[in-house]
């Protein structure tokens, strides 16, 4: 138990540090998968929570960046708008979902944290 303790406060360690500096567009979408595995595999509900902020990260972060297909679109452009609506549902999703796995109903996050799959494919096919 010690040390699956002190591994996750290193990995929260590391991931905080990484997290200071801004991923790029491919980094952060890596980081959403990775976490996305795990929110819909996991039956404990402060892993999904970590997994879940981890995601929130990920997705603000990639608000930074523009996606290859929109490369030299202005930012008031209504792709790039619209870009940036895709992940604002895909962060209010999260929420959603991190509010189930705060109040210990991780059946009813997984629920909800299947319609992640339809966010990504959707904005996928416009943007990817």
């Amino acid at each position: 138990m010690r040390k699956h303790v002190i591994a996750m406060l290193s990995a929260s360690l590391l991931f905080s540090s990484v997290s200071l500096f801004a991923a790029d567009l491919e980094e952060d979408m890596g980081t959403l998968n990775a976490n996305l595995k795990i929110v819909k595999k996991t039956d404990n509900a402060q892993e999904m929570q970590q997994a879940l902020a981890k995601m929130r990260t990920a997705a603000q972060d990639a608000k930074q960046s523009t996606p290859d297909k929109l490369e030299g679109q202005p930012a008031d452009s209504a792709q790039v708008k619209a870009y940036h609506a895709g992940l604002d549902s895909l962060i209010a999703q999260i929420d959603v979902v991190n509010a189930l796995a705060k109040a210990n109903n991780v059946d009813g996050a997984k629920r909800e944290a299947a319609k992640f799959d339809d966010i990504r494919n959707t904005n996928h096919k416009k943007f990817r």
